[in-house]
């Protein structure tokens, strides 16, 4: 992927490819910012402009040689990949590393790298479970990048969500990551850098991206059906509003029945409702994203959402995602979390 080919950003790409000119390029640079933002096509067009044999005057890949055509496939022998991934019982620990899933890694990179965790665990079909990266995986790093350069330059190892590596695994790797082999660069993409090991965080430098605009953002990130998710969102509201205390314990029931990544998307989209319900009491259609339908239900919510509760709500649907995925009991975090919304709707 060539930095033109990357969704706005012109800022963070002048800085990069001011690096590459200068010189100046870390071994471990960590791309943070808000999700959706664009981390991972940066961090993949970089490693091509990293890894081309005649680079523009800018700094930037010339698209043509050998390195640029093997980079677009994705497919470079010097430019790796690792990401969190989940294992069946098939599965021994010694080969629970990310190669497994490489072919679907760069299918899904290749048709769009704008994609996040639950959208991921959905190509591995695993999306009840936590993906993670497993102790091999660190073998399986410090053996890639012990070999030479296979084309006698760079090396680029790409690390997506370092936030989901362990202690174990992180320590395995301090010594990689403070002293790589010569021409070897880390660039890792975070979601939630103050997740990640501190041995791990104070080892890079960060690069914050920025959010995406209105129009980029929509471009980067085409609309996706969150129908199911609205009507659930909606039950909780109305169900609160009208106390019916034993209807939200079957609809936590329900919640409780789904996947852990689901049940976390769910209280994300559940946050950006609350928001944008509390903006539409300001009549500036412009300053809203939302579907029809979102929109319809909000003509007659909205107006419970105001500056008394809109915090307090916010924070009881944030505490629960953290909840969530800390593994407490998602029957007692949904239902405890609705009866505060009871409280807070009609207090």
């Amino acid at each position: 992927m060539p930095f033109e080919a990357v969704i706005g950003q012109s800022a963070v790409k002048e800085r990069l490819l001011a690096d590459l000119r200068g010189g100046r390029v870390p071994h471990a640079l960590m791309f943070t910012g808000p999700a959706g933002s664009g981390k991972l096509a940066l961090a993949v067009a970089f490693a091509q402009a990293l890894l081309c044999q005649h680079p523009a005057e800018d700094g930037s890949a010339c698209g043509e040689c050998n390195s640029c055509k093997m980079s677009a496939k994705l497919e470079h022998p010097d430019l790796h990949f690792t990401f969190p991934i989940v294992k069946d019982s098939k599965t021994k620990p010694e080969d629970a590393v990310s190669d497994i899933y490489i072919k679907d890694w760069r299918s899904r990179v290749l048709e769009s790298p704008y994609f996040d965790l639950n959208d991921w665990l959905a190509v591995m079909k695993a999306e009840n479970q936590q993906a993670k990266y497993y102790v091999a995986e660190a073998d399986n790093i410090q053996r890639k990048l012990a070999l030479k350069s296979n084309q006698g330059g760079r090396k680029v190892m790409v690390v997506w969500l370092p936030e989901k590596m362990n202690q174990e695994s992180a320590n395995k790797l301090l010594k990689l990551f403070e002293e790589p082999p010569a021409g070897t660069h880390f660039l890792m993409v975070s979601e939630e850098p103050d997740l990640v090991l501190g041995t791990i965080l104070s080892r890079t430098q960060r690069l914050l991206v920025p959010p995406l605009s209105p129009e980029e953002y929509r471009q980067a990130h085409p609309p996706r059906d969150e129908r199911q998710s609205l009507e659930l969102f909606q039950m909780l509201m109305r169900l609160s509003y009208q106390r019916k205390v034993k209807d939200l314990r079957d609809w936590a029931e329900h919640m409780a029945g789904l996947g852990r990544e689901p049940q976390k998307q769910f209280l994300a989209f559940c946050q950006r409702q609350v928001r944008e319900n509390f903006v539409y009491n300001f009549h500036l259609p412009e300053l809203n994203a939302q579907t029809e339908e979102e929109a319809a239900f909000s003509r007659n919510f909205a107006r419970f959402i105001n500056e008394r509760n809109v915090i307090p709500i916010t924070e009881e649907l944030a505490r629960a995602e953290n909840d969530i995925a800390q593994n407490v009991n998602a029957r007692m975090v949904f239902f405890t979390m609705a009866l505060k919304i009871i409280v807070l709707l009609i207090k």
